[in-house]
């Protein structure tokens, strides 16, 4: 007769009340166990959807953002290094609320004489300091780089009260700014320059004392619009000096008078090109707009060698206009050089484009504009087509800044040209990193002043799929067999910074400001995490599919963390709640390991264990269906004479039931297992991951098995396993190929490795020499 369904059903039930049994037992040992499981949904963290912005992580019906447009005419003066500027902003009300007052951003406050924002750390005596750093402290008088406000004034020309805190200005208007109506104002202003050189300032200049030029950087030079939203209404934080910049969208069309030998590039379209350009400037862009395999160089070094020598009295105005961009910067010098490549996006034509002193040859224009054509491509593939015009890259002694278009960029050779690999990489580095700005925030635009992960952090992700696919592209880059050096993004590369001292760490969800280490929190963790959400955890096609759906979703909007979080689970189906909050709102740390091993074989007998279960619930043999039991070796149940037989052979129970169940082909096909094991990993560590194993096996077979993150849904602490094998397991490796950060590898395997004292290294190191 067929007894399997009976059996079966009974089985379920019998092994149903264990496990039961056993997860009551945990509840009982951990109260609170379940609502403090990190599987817990985030609903309590999360801001409750609404209009504005849904559940799915994409903007509401009534998503709304402001517009501020710009017209501004900017005066450099090269002699007294000295900007001088004028602003018409109109600004519109898209929000539903009446505005009573407008808030504007002066960030070069933080540069003024009597700036607060030297003073907001503490910390002591340093072990060491820069020369610089060192200079600035405790040498001569503080620097006055604060904005000097000459006006403001409404669109007759009426003066407007104003009241300037620190780098935020409250421009008071007559009557409330309603829903739908605009404003128009202006500004007039001048500023103090800095070194951009000393104690690490995002814009400035350079000086060079060999030919007497400045090389300016320029950004943050002009009062602009905060932003107000529906999340927070105003976002009007101070700038401090590390949190960055929230902004709003606009167009602007800008006139900058410079001298008339400089060479000048910016946020925007040249207007007047042909009118600052030579005539073998003109054929050299003419060129350079069809050059797609090189870059054409439109300002050679013998010319910037030559300018170099005139500080010319004249002037040129160079007119840029921007269309839908959040912000305006630009570099201008006569020591620059000017390359440019054409680059195919979509099916539009966007200009590569490098700016760069004689000092910077030949790195720069050996690799500068391929590699912002690379990461352009690079970028594009895995959010969207690159929207604006052209990309720049200006070299900048020390820098690594980003704007709409333009950016700054470090790596410098050595006098007589050469550089070493760690400069060339760095600038490659440098570069992508500060050009994918470009897609996060400057288009993507987060607010970087209160979450800086959401751009540095994305950022670096994406630099690093970037540097990994530069090989590819770029082969003679790359030393043969080399792969891209990449800082961060590896897992194992954030294990110190993860496994430090707590006291010194904060949650990814941190401000800033806030933060002990800005660049493993904000850059290396958040890229470190979602490399491995995206090799581990979801599989690239799922990620692949859900970050371009967040980049497109939110491309020229104000997109908050919770809309990330929410938009990767909606495009893919993958609850990452778990990860969310391991990853970004606490500081804890992953630890995986073997903690122990234990061998069964099969039998008819209950074991003593099985026997005190059943007496203890008043259930006696007869009460259960035929049943199988596994026996641990090491106890007091082991019979020699079974070791070694297959289940069919130490179980008659089992021998009938196949006998009744299956035919004689079905027979003749089983495999069975001779070996019985149950692996017990236990999780010291805070974060839940997936369970990568590796076994090997003696006939010297491996088999990888990644057991789902879940799997630790109901144990925080530690599973159990059972494996089954036709050969006896002789190896047990926890995530062999580090995909996870694992701090801890000393207990990752099984058998133990040994690992060496410091002592037998140095023993070891002194036998080789």
């Amino acid at each position: 007769m067929r007894i399997f369904k009976h059996t079966f059903a009974s089985l379920l039930f019998f092994v149903g009340a264990i496990s039961f049994a056993q997860e009551e037992a945990q509840q009982k040992r951990e109260p609170g166990h379940y609502n403090q499981s990190k599987f817990k949904q985030l609903y309590e963290e999360f801001a409750t959807p609404n209009t504005y912005r849904s559940a799915s992580g994409a903007p509401g019906p009534d998503y709304y953002q402001q517009q501020a447009d710009y017209v501004m005419d900017i005066t450099l003066d090269d002699k007294n290094a000295k900007i001088f500027g004028e602003e018409t902003i109109t600004y519109t009300n898209n929000s539903p609320d009446d505005l009573e007052y407008l808030w504007l951003q002066l960030d070069q406050n933080v540069r003024a004489k009597d700036s607060k924002a030297p003073l907001r750390n503490g910390g002591g005596v340093p072990l060491a300091e820069q020369p610089d750093g060192f200079a600035s402290k405790y040498m001569g008088e503080p620097f006055d780089g604060g904005f000097n406000i000459d006006y403001v004034k409404d669109a007759s020309g009426k003066a407007l009260p104003y009241t300037i805190n620190f780098t935020m200005m409250r421009v008071d208007i007559p009557t409330p700014l309603k829903s739908g109506e605009q404003y128009t104002f202006s500004v007039k202003w001048n500023y103090n320059i800095p070194d951009h050189t000393v104690n690490r300032a995002r814009s400035g200049y350079e000086y060079f004392p060999k030919d007497g030029n400045r090389a300016y950087v320029i950004a943050q030079f002009f009062p602009r619009m905060a932003v107000y939203s529906d999340v927070e209404g105003w976002q009007n934080h101070q700038f401090w000096g590390s949190g960055e910049f929230a902004l709003t969208f606009g167009n602007y069309e800008v006139d900058i008078t410079v001298p008339a030998d400089h060479i000048l590039d910016g946020t925007g379209v040249l207007q007047n090109r042909k009118e600052v350009y030579s005539k073998e400037m003109m054929q050299r862009y003419e060129k350079a707009t069809k050059s797609y395999d090189k870059p054409v160089i439109i300002v050679t070094q013998e010319e910037v060698e030559a300018a170099e020598k005139g500080f010319s009295n004249k002037t040129k105005t160079w007119k840029l206009k921007a269309e839908n961009v959040r912000d305006f910067a630009f570099a201008t010098s006569r020591k620059f050089i000017l390359d440019m490549q054409a680059v195919k996006i979509g099916n539009r034509d966007v200009m590569a484009v490098s700016m760069y002193p004689k000092e910077g040859n030949p790195l720069w224009e050996d690799y500068s504009t391929k590699v912002v054509a690379h990461t352009l491509r690079s970028y594009s593939a895995h959010t969207f087509d690159y929207p604006y015009p052209k990309a720049i890259s200006v070299h900048a002694k020390n820098q690594g800044m980003e704007y709409p278009m333009i950016c700054w960029n470090y790596g410098r050779p050595n006098e007589d040209g050469t550089y070493s690999d760690r400069v060339k990489y760095g600038m490659m580095s440098v570069i992508i990193h500060e050009v994918g700005h470009n897609f996060f925030p400057m288009i993507v635009n987060s607010d970087e002043r209160q979450w800086g992960w959401m751009d540095e952090g994305l950022d670096t992700f994406m630099q690093y799929m970037a540097e990994q696919e530069f090989g590819e592209a770029f082969p003679e880059a790359i030393a043969p067999n080399d792969k891209y050096p990449s800082r961060r993004g590896d897992p194992a590369k954030i294990v110190p910074y993860m496994s430090g001292d707590q006291s010194t760490i904060s949650p990814i969800m941190s401000n800033p400001e806030n933060v002990y280490q800005l660049g493993p929190n904000a850059y290396a963790k958040p890229a470190t995490a979602l490399n491995i959400l995206r090799e581990t955890v979801m599989g690239r096609e799922l990620f692949d599919h859900a970050f371009k759906t967040y980049a497109q979703r939110w491309m020229f909007k104000h997109p908050t963390p919770e809309d990330f979080f929410r938009t990767m689970e909606d495009a893919s189906a993958v609850d990452l709640d778990y990860f969310w909050r391991g990853w970004f709102y606490t500081t804890d740390y992953v630890d995986i390991g073997v903690k122990g091993i234990k061998k069964y074989y099969v039998t008819d007998k209950p074991t003593k264990k099985m026997q005190e279960y059943m007496a203890a619930r008043n259930i006696t043999e007869a009460d259960l269906p035929p049943m199988v039991y596994l026996a641990e070796e090491d106890s007091e149940d082991f019979d020699p004479n079974l070791k070694g037989k297959s289940p069919s052979e130490s179980s008659q129970t089992l021998k009938e039931f196949m006998m009744d169940n299956m035919t004689a082909e079905e027979r003749a096909a089983v495999k069975e297992p001779k070996y019985f094991y149950e692996i017990t990993y236990d999780k010291p560590g805070g974060i839940p991951m997936p369970l990568i194993v590796e076994y090997t096996y003696a006939d010297g077979t491996t088999q990888n098995i990644t057991y789902p993150a879940e799997i630790w849904r109901k144990n925080d602490d530690e599973v159990s396993i059972v494996v089954s094998s036709s050969t006896e397991l002789t190896g047990i490796v926890v995530d062999p190929k580090m995909e996870t950060a694992d701090i801890d590898t000393t207990n990752n395997s099984w058998p133990k490795k040994e690992e060496q004292n410091d002592f037998d290294k140095f023993k070891e190191n002194i036998k080789g020499k």
